[in-house]
């Protein structure tokens, strides 16, 4: 057989059924938990569940939130998140969550349920032409109308939900075809090429050495990390420090990156983009060359394109070869898995006698330290135990009582403002740590989320940072919290506003305040009582750290409503538009702006 001929198919060992073929198949790729809701389309799989114990079955409240809690399970483990819904509404309640692990790069396998083949395109109960639907929604999608495709199938859509740029597959299976006879196959060994899908993992070597000297001449270099770096396994994390501190460099993340570089480390920048640092941002406008890590270029980061990083010198490297070039022209692209390039990088670097531009390196970050100085994340919080709470104090005392008391802590979020404060001041020194709907920003994703990440981490500390409004959005789950005793927290930062949304219209709309503002909310305690969970609330600053404190020792799930300022604004904030150097400063940062942004057009 030839390098590059197709391997044999492996032969059939045995013969189940349908449903018990795809239970096989799941656990010979070492799932060991579903998140599912059941329906007629895929009872046999449910009573194929019932007559095992290698595999878990969480029952969720609505097929939405089956997919977050399997995006969260999947982006705190590294494993694959795998979904069982039942056809039709089944199924389009899930391409949401789909949506949002594609934006994303969340490993996913999603199990759809399906009329039988006879019926397929008679309009039949509960009918849906879920592939059609999912297409543009996953990265790829199965119809399985032959019982002798179905173990090849399911073992083929976790090696392309994994493979490359991780993301969402769909396998639709009709009733028909869980309950006929089908061969169960192995799946193929692991060292066997993949028929059709063969990303590449491995870099181009003169491409690293051209990106390794355009850095080592670089007078003002920046290296900007993305969740590519997440994705690619708690190595690549661990190589990007090292590869950091080899430089000398700058470093900034994305919103999905945060982690990949340890928040504390004083080579951070902090977050970059809309509501990213003042240093950040300026740095990325300033610099002369860029190495980009696992990052897409999306429209959050780069803001205004025709102004941004102009004249820059740009390294791209990334494992989809559709996102290099996409946005930003590139000088050098680098096509590979993250860790293997950041490893190889680091090779080139030590063996490349290329001179440091030392000097103007040093004066580089004596800039970078003029813009740290304005403290664009400052804010005022009023002392006295009856003040109005800061949403930016509440999230900064959450992360230091959680780092006070050591415990292993995740963090989800919602969307909104709540989720930049949570980005900004909840500081972030490992992987998988961070959970948030960044490409799509979905509003619902963090209770779920939070709930996959503890059923993968049970004795973790496992916090959903939310907003009053975005918590609605899947508050069912709560029921799932009681049902599996999963000690989840919701820190929600109730502003009774849409708080995003309300600060757009503020800044853009001339304070037309259209919808925005959430009447007649929930009273959350006694909301989170009727769902057999604790209920706290705090209203001034005085009750805040008790609350946080009671929160965390309470041994089961907790809603704490922290009513916070109504009017506060997250800053800084690059205008949708606009370039890195227009950014919106709070009245807090005005003061100390004026003094050290030659660069910046800073808007107060």
């Amino acid at each position: 057989m030839s390098a590059t001929a197709t391997p044999p198919a492996p032969a059939a060992t045995d013969h189940l059924s349908g449903a018990e073929v795809v239970l096989r198949a799941l656990k010979d790729q070492g799932v060991d938990v579903i998140f599912g809701y059941p329906g007629g389309a895929v009872l046999p799989i449910y009573d194929a569940l019932f007559q095992q114990n290698h595999i878990r079955h969480i029952l969720v409240r609505h097929e939405q939130a089956a997919v977050h809690a399997a995006e969260g399970y999947a982006r705190s483990t590294g494993k694959v998140g795998v979904v069982l819904v039942t056809s039709g509404p089944g199924a389009t309640n899930a391409v949401t969550g789909l949506v949002d692990a594609l934006m994303d790069s969340i490993p996913v396998v999603c199990l759809t349920g399906q009329v039988p083949t006879h019926l397929i395109g008679n309009d039949a109960f509960q009918e849906a032409d879920t592939t059609g639907i999912t297409r543009p929604a996953t990265k790829h999608n199965y119809l399985v109308k032959r019982s002798e495709d179905l173990a090849r199938v399911v073992h083929d859509a976790f090696y392309v939900a994994k493979s490359g740029r991780p993301g969402p597959v769909v396998i639709d299976l009709p009733k028909d075809i869980l309950i006929k006879p089908a061969p169960y196959v192995d799946a193929p060994k692991a060292e066997a090429p993949h028929r059709s899908y063969r990303p590449v993992t491995s870099p181009n070597r003169d491409a690293i050495l051209e990106a390794v000297r355009l850095l080592k001449r670089s007078e003002r270099p920046i290296i900007y990390a993305g969740g590519g770096v997440i994705n690619s396994g708690p190595e690549a994390s661990r190589l990007l420090t090292e590869f950091v501190r080899l430089t000398g460099m700058p470093c900034t993340n994305t919103l999905m990156g945060l982690g990949a570089y340890p928040a504390s480390d004083p080579q951070f920048l902090g977050m970059l983009g809309m509501h990213g640092t003042y240093e950040a941002n300026l740095a990325m406008h300033g610099c002369d060359v860029m190495f980009n890590i696992g990052a897409r270029f999306d429209d959050r980061i780069t803001g205004r394109l025709d102004k941004f990083s102009v004249g820059s010198k740009k390294i791209h490297a990334d494992i989809d070869p559709s996102s290099i070039n996409k946005n930003v022209k590139v000088d050098v692209a680098i096509l590979g898995d993250a860790g293997q390039v950041l490893a190889a990088m680091i090779e080139a670097w030590n063996s490349d006698d290329t001179p440091i531009a030392k000097d103007a390196q040093l004066g580089w970050w004596r800039k970078i330290d003029g813009w740290r100085s304005i403290n664009c994340l400052a804010y005022t919080q009023v002392p006295e135990p009856g003040a109005i709470i800061k949403p930016q104090h509440a999230v900064k005392r959450l992360f230091e009582i959680t780092q006070e008391l050591g415990r292993e802590t995740f963090i989800s979020t919602e969307v909104g403002q709540h989720q930049m404060w949570a980005a900004q001041y909840f500081g972030f020194d490992k992987p998988n740590r961070w959970m948030t709907s960044g490409g799509l920003g979905t509003m619902g994703y963090g209770l779920p989320a939070a709930m996959g990440v503890q059923i993968a981490h049970p004795d973790a500390l496992c916090i959903d940072v939310a907003g009053e409004a975005s918590i609605l959005m899947n508050i069912q789950e709560m029921g799932t919290l009681a049902q599996y005793r999963l000690p989840v927290k919701v820190f929600i930062l109730n502003n009774e506003y849409m708080g995003m949304v309300r600060q757009w219209q503020e800044l853009l709309h001339g304070g037309r305040y259209s919808e925005s503002y959430s009447a007649s909310l929930p009273d959350f305690v006694k909301l989170a009582e009727s769902f057999h969970a604790r209920g706290l609330r705090a209203k001034s600053l005085g009750e805040l750290d008790d609350v946080i404190r009671e929160m965390i020792a309470h041994p089961g799930p907790v809603i704490a409503d922290i009513c916070v300022d109504q009017k506060e604004n997250c800053f800084p904030m690059i205008p949708s538009g606009a370039a890195h150097n227009e950014m919106i400063l709070g009245p807090d940062q005005e003061k100390n702006a004026a003094s050290v942004t030659d660069e910046g057009k800073v808007l107060v």
